[in-house]
């Protein structure tokens, strides 16, 4: 009798296994980290080659964990980093480029060009989306101009393109030798060349990002068997596919309307559940699928994309060398009791919601001579709550409700000074899930719910628990203090990227 759901959860830094049993429990896991590639500046990419290694070392690596084998495994469901982009060899099943990752802001020329005609809200009624340099459709559309024979070779039939899920997936169940090249509703929802309405590849996006149809995956729902898995997964369906922050939306049990969820990891995302109808936005906010179940009705979101959370740590101990290890932050931090005055604005390669300034840099204000490498590490922590902030702000605008609370989930959510002072800054309480790996939770209970490991999403809700519940516990003086001061850096963030040859890219038209 098979016992566990298995999860691969491909992020941006690293991939991780997770095997689940009936009570969403983990019995194994295993991850690995892989390189992050900066050839000139704005530039991020991954070989994803190396991902898809890496994605079968962690599977046996979380089964000999378990104890399991593959005879244990009912099913196989994937979350991914979303708008990360792969070109690829339908017969070799090799990349024939590197993968322009979601951070990666080289098309803003491209965008800029778009946005000539309409700005930058000219596809939001198809798509939700602003153009920015954040979603895949004009990423693929600059790998076949900057692909030696991209172009032809794609007129051919000869490449395939699609988001990390599909890259995972055609290699799962077979690569070239029969692999299936499919894509879920949310991970096709963020490259700006699917209709929200009709959950299908649009031939006007198409046309205008000049994107053959033939290169993309089939469009399928969340849930539902994609084919089996060969090789080192053989026979095991592959069933469950969701883009990471829906899959840890799905994770936290926020199937009603006006429930919402924040993920910290390298970015940081906070999604709304807004029910079977999609909400436009005129807030800075993203229009997005949740997920669909099945032949279900889709549901959809609000969405608030914060680039840099967890990659401000990173940047602090790789970069700078400030820290030798991630978790020592919370430690340095913990030696002062503010900020000393500093405040770090992280746009590294732009900001995201709800500026979409594409034009800012990352800032450092208010140094003086009193500032330490404490108040440096403290000042990176409060940057990703008061970004948290920022997005719940345009989401209370946009929906018309108030949170009672926010559940919160992903790697950074163990630092509990950072957990603490995101409850400060909200004014509201944050509950943190004692699975803090929401986003494979949420692609094993896709894939569970789709062979029936699970009955319905009424059995998923009755296993999400509670770990820990952080109440504000700050001043309504000193919270709108401290804002007020992270609002006025944010604004000395804008326009260090000059470029009058367009209309100005990554700011929505409120």
């Amino acid at each position: 009798m098979t016992r566990y759901v298995a999860a691969i959860d491909q992020g941006t830094t690293s991939t991780r296994c997770i095997l689940f049993d009936r009570a969403a429990h983990r019995a194994g896991q295993a991850q690995m980290e892989h390189r992050q590639i900066y050839p000139q500046p704005g530039w991020v990419e991954h070989d994803a080659a190396e991902i898809w290694r890496n994605t079968q070392a962690v599977w046996t690596h979380a089964l000999a964990d378990a104890g399991a084998t593959v005879e244990d495994v009912a099913v196989l469901g994937i979350s991914n980093q979303r708008e990360t982009v792969v070109l690829w060899d339908r017969g070799t099943g090799q990349p024939v480029a590197p993968a322009i990752v979601w951070q990666d802001t080289r098309t803003e020329g491209i965008c800029r060009e778009l946005a000539r005609k309409g700005g930058i809200d000219r596809l939001r009624g198809k798509t939700g989306l602003p153009l920015a340099t954040y979603f895949s459709g004009p990423k693929l559309a600059w790998l076949l101009d900057h692909t030696a024979g991209a172009r032809e070779r794609a007129d051919r039939g000869e490449l395939l393109a699609g988001t990390i899920d599909s890259w995972l997936i055609w290699n799962l169940t077979g690569g070239s030798a029969g692999g299936i090249h499919v894509t879920d509703v949310t991970n096709a929802s963020r490259t700006q060349l699917m209709n929200l309405a009709t959950l299908e590849w649009d031939d006007e996006l198409l046309e205008l990002h000049r994107i053959p149809r033939g290169l993309l995956a089939r469009i399928r729902s969340s849930s539902e068997i994609f084919g089996e898995a060969r090789g080192i997964a053989q026979g095991i369906p592959v069933a469950g596919n969701l883009g990471d922050q829906q899959a840890a939306l799905f994770g936290q049990a926020c199937f009603l309307p006006g429930e919402a969820k924040n993920t910290y990891g390298t970015g940081c995302f906070l999604l709304l559940n807004t029910g079977q109808t999609p909400v436009p936005s005129r807030q800075g906010l993203l229009t997005t699928l949740a997920w669909r179940i099945g032949n279900e009705r889709p549901v959809y979101a609000l969405e608030g994309s914060v680039a840099i959370a967890g990659a401000l740590v990173q940047w602090l101990r790789d970069r700078m060398g400030l820290i030798e290890h991630a978790a020592e932050i919370e430690a340095l931090a913990g030696q002062v009791p503010d900020n000393g005055g500093i405040y770090i604005v992280p746009a590294f390669s732009g900001l995201f919601a709800p500026y979409w300034r594409s034009d800012a840099r990352g800032v450092i204000t208010g140094l003086t001579a009193y500032a330490g490498k404490s108040h440096f590490a403290r000042a990176a922590l409060e940057a990703t709550a008061y970004q948290t902030r920022d997005v719940l702000e345009a989401m209370r605008a946009e929906a018309g409700i108030c949170l009672p609370n926010l559940k919160v989930d992903g790697g950074m959510v163990a630092n509990e000074t950072l957990m603490q002072f995101q409850a400060d800054i909200l004014g509201m309480p944050v509950l943190r899930s004692r699975m803090p790996e929401l986003t494979a939770l949420g692609a094993a209970f896709a894939a569970g719910l789709a062979v029936d490991f699970w009955r319905d999403v009424q059995e998923l809700r009755s296993l999400w628990q509670c770990d820990t519940l952080f109440r504000p516990a700050m001043g309504a003086g000193r919270r709108e203090s401290l804002y007020a001061g992270w609002k006025k850096a944010v604004t000395r963030s804008f326009g260090w990227v000059d470029d009058p040859s367009g209309p100005e890219v990554g700011r929505p038209h409120v």
